[in-house]
């Protein structure tokens, strides 16, 4: 007897997936409730656990392909797991494992399969660093490579030379040595992310307005109340909380930079959902810190370091990614010193942030040096007028330079 396992469902309007990684392999034992599979989404990834517990059947699809909310995509049949025979994948499967790498001989115990049984999605990362999958220990089923095992094995060895590639290994060509090329087809989010970032390019009348702040007061506050912070609230204070509260405090006098633009009407939104640009294994996400403007500032650190950390582990739902009315990039973290970010749509509006750099300034006609950042705001014209913008980066940069006015709300 088997049990059909289907594509559950996804969040409001998204009614398809892709099949990212199978998490179990025919013939393995499946309790109820167990992850099978990962699904990929336009915006999260998701798994499908085990309606009941048995042995994994035959898989209906392959990873890489697209999948309808309710379809069938595997099926569990009766039994404990125990020398179960594996049911035969299905054909494109085979036609993919066909043309998989050859994995290199087994030393030292490790087993010829490490390479054969990695998903596609670790493959990839395997050969991104250069790392010797039998030289990693696995920490999945059957000793099986995780994300996280290659991750941790990369940051273990930063300095080390990156391996050869099973395809290195090959004897290189006379006519074109070294040079390789690798086919990897985008995941859902990564499709989703440049469809929607063109639709933004295509549709808004974008325009970026800059301006830089001295970061002085900011440092000095978190040097100041840092330790104390942290200990009251179990969290550090970081700079996103301050700009967090100066874009509530300046909505409130732009509130067309915190609305939407839908059909021939504009809608206003008397709440701050702010969507926090992050980094994930898949891509750039935004997960949305909601009710900023009634939010402390301990509330708003808590708040991004739950979901940076959610979207570190693959663990962000739908609803984390949905309904923010406007979005926070910290391209700083990464060093960047201006940007020209992008609309998220349908939003009318997005701060970026940058690194913070000593640089030679003008105070009461002297030179002298303090911690600057450039801010950049770009924003859609059709609803924000420049005038609009300037005032409301202005109010963003005076707030960050004088913090009190974010206490007293001037």
């Amino acid at each position: 007897m088997s049990t059909e396992v289907k594509v559950p469902t996804l969040g409001e309007s998204v009614t398809e997936a892709t099949i990212g990684e199978w998490l179990k392999q025919p013939g393995e034992a499946v309790a109820a409730d167990e992850p099978i599979a990962s699904l990929e989404t336009d915006k999260v990834a998701v798994e499908v656990p085990s309606p009941v517990a048995g042995v994994m059947g035959q898989q209906v699809v392959a990873v890489g392909d697209t999948v309808n909310v309710g379809a069938v995509i595997a099926t569990i049949e009766a039994g404990d797991g125990k020398a179960a025979p594996a049911p035969a994948p299905a054909p494109k499967m085979e036609a993919k494992a066909e043309s998989a790498a050859p994995a290199p001989a087994a030393t030292g115990g490790e087993s010829v399969d490490t390479v054969t049984t990695m998903s596609p999605a670790v493959r990839r990362l395997v050969l991104e660093h250069g790392l010797d999958p039998t030289k990693i220990k696995g920490s999945g089923k059957d000793g099986r490579l995780t994300k996280e095992d290659v991750l941790a094995a990369a940051n273990a060895a930063p300095d080390a030379s990156p391996a050869p590639s099973p395809e290195a290994a090959a004897p290189a060509s006379a006519s074109a040595p070294g040079r390789k090329e690798e086919r990897v087809k985008m995941t859902r989010m990564r499709q989703t992310i440049a469809k929607r970032l063109k639709s933004a390019q295509d549709t808004a009348a974008m325009l970026t307005t800059f301006n830089d702040c001295d970061m002085s007061a900011v440092i000095e506050t978190r040097e100041k109340y840092r330790d104390i912070f942290e200990k009251k609230h179990g969290v550090r204070l970081g700079f996103m909380s301050f700009f967090t509260k100066a874009v509530a405090l300046a909505v409130h006098d732009i509130p067309a930079v915190n609305a939407r633009i839908d059909g021939d009407e504009i809608v206003y939104h008397d709440y701050l959902d702010v969507s926090v640009a992050v980094s994930a294994p898949n891509g750039l996400v935004v997960p949305v810190v909601r009710n900023a403007e009634s939010l402390s500032f301990a509330d708003i650190e808590k708040a991004i370091a739950d979901l940076g950390k959610r979207a570190k582990d693959g663990t962000l739902t739908m609803d984390d990614m949905t309904g923010g009315t406007f979005t926070i990039s910290n391209g700083g973290v990464f060093g960047g010193l201006m940007s020209t970010p992008i609309i998220n749509p349908p939003q009318s509006a997005v701060l970026g942030l940058h690194r913070i750099e000593d640089r030679p300034v003008v105070r009461n006609g002297e030179i002298v040096i303090r911690p600057m950042m450039y801010l950049a705001m770009s924003y859609d014209h059709r609803l924000v007028d420049g005038r609009e913008a300037v005032t409301f980066l202005k109010t963003i940069k005076e707030a960050i330079e004088d913090p009190t006015r974010l206490l007293i709300d001037l």
